[in-house]
């Protein structure tokens, strides 16, 4: 029997032929990711087991993103422990306030990651590097400190759900419905602990900004990872970011997956997850108007110039509904800067909007955009369980950047051609 795009790259990490769905392997990594938050403890256990030196100070990611610039006195503490440890083992990819970004978005950008190489890291998101077609996927502080001090990490192999996509999308469908779409399918478990294959024509259409945006979520239908087919698209998105030499991993015609799921794009609607579970999703026109207190564009998830320019799209020369705070995170300094360099700030603040430095803010419920009692909103992150973003009776509905800047112009979430 043939191996998928996931078995593939962990067998030749493992420096086995080949591996089957359930086998536990050892593996080298070439990436270890983790952030202010999972960073601390990840440095604890690694002390507190005696090891001295990292496996390779090239290898390592730290990226304090998470609360940033510090917002209390632990989120102080928990980053002075994180830049201790960087500047003692001299760690090459450490990312701080002026230079850093959501790590999502920052290590693809930054050319940190690319196809064929395994990472890990701490934090469940980190499956979005499988749109590069990379096996990455989250795991613990404790394997996260193991990972840094010998470059191995452990694994049950996956069995597998492909995806095939075809079609082309609409106007004003992304890759955020393309997901909610699928874990509307499937639900919040229905890839358990499986590699979500993506493949089929309808690739094409996707930008790299799509791909990252589902893989980024394929933990939310449970997945080990995500990870797509590399195209000429992955390719031109890695030349002149990724200046190593990379492997490209492509499924056996025999691979074994356990069911098949078909998308037709064209066929897609923009597509909203309710509270609290982003399998409860409904396609727009199919409710009675939702009102919203705010809105959220940004995170790990919709933070990427793609993102930017939509929103700015549809903000541009209207105003956001006067009970509605809109708040906008570009991922990156990079992205930052494009949004300046294209007028896009301008068009947020004279819509209404305020601006953030990058941070994951208030995806997680850290700051920079509290809900309270009651409140409801409209986010492009990754997550809308009970108390996610802030007092446990809010509500949080999850919707690409188009539905989230067309809610915040009329105050409901909105069908994006409404406000045209």
């Amino acid at each position: 029997m043939g191996m998928t795009m996931t078995q593939k790259i962990l067998a030749d990490h493992a420096g086995l032929e080949s591996v089957k769905a359930g086998q536990l392997i050892n593996a080298r990594l070439d990436m270890v990711l983790a952030n202010d938050i999972t960073a601390p403890v990840a440095i604890n256990e690694f002390e507190k087991a005696g090891f001295e030196s990292v496996f390779d100070n090239e290898k390592i990611a730290l990226v304090m993103d998470h609360f940033t610039p510090n917002k209390d006195i632990k989120a102080a503490q928990q980053c002075l422990k994180t830049r201790i440890f960087a500047r003692k083992h001299n760690i090459k990819h450490f990312y701080d306030v002026g230079n850093m970004g959501v790590e999502h978005a920052l290590l693809p950008e930054q050319g940190i990651v690319a196809a064929g190489e395994a990472i890990i890291g701490a934090d469940s998101h980190t499956c979005t590097y499988g749109a590069l077609g990379a096996f990455s996927t989250g795991m613990g502080s404790t394997d996260i400190a193991a990972g840094m001090a010998t470059g191995q990490a452990w694994f049950k192999i996956p069995s597998a759900i492909r995806v095939v996509l075809t079609g082309k999308p609409g106007k004003y469908v992304s890759g955020k419905d393309v997901i909610l779409h699928l874990i509307g399918m499937i639900g919040v478990d229905g890839a358990l602990y499986k590699s979500l294959e993506f493949m089929g024509d309808g690739l094409a259409s996707l930008t790299m900004e799509d791909r990252l945006c589902i893989s980024n979520m394929a933990i939310e239908a449970g997945a080990k990872n995500g990870i797509f087919m590399v195209d000429d698209i992955t390719r031109e998105y890695m030349n002149g970011r990724v200046s190593r030499d990379y492997k490209v991993f492509e499924p056996d015609d025999d691979a074994e997956y356990e069911k098949t799921v078909e998308i037709d794009l064209s066929e897609l609607k923009p597509t909203v997850a309710f509270p609290h579970l982003p399998e409860n999703t409904r396609e727009i026109g199919t409710f009675d108007p939702v009102r919203i207190d705010q809105v959220v564009i940004g995170s790990c998830t919709n933070g990427r110039i793609e993102d930017m320019a939509t929103a700015a799209e549809i903000l541009r020369g209207k105003h956001i509904a006067q009970d509605v705070r809109g708040i906008v995170i570009p991922a990156t300094q990079t992205v930052y800067k494009e949004c300046i360099k294209r007028g896009y700030l301008d068009i947020f603040i004279d819509a209404g909007c305020v601006v953030s430095t990058p941070t994951c803010g208030p995806c997680l419920g850290g700051y920079m955009g509290i809900l309270a009692e009651g409140e409801k909103c409209v986010a492009t992150t990754n997550r809308n369980f009970v108390g996610r973003m802030g007092h446990v009776d809010s509500e949080i509905y999850l919707a690409s950047p188009a539905v989230a800047a067309a809610s915040a112009i009329t105050g409901y979430i909105t069908d994006p051609k409404e406000v045209e």
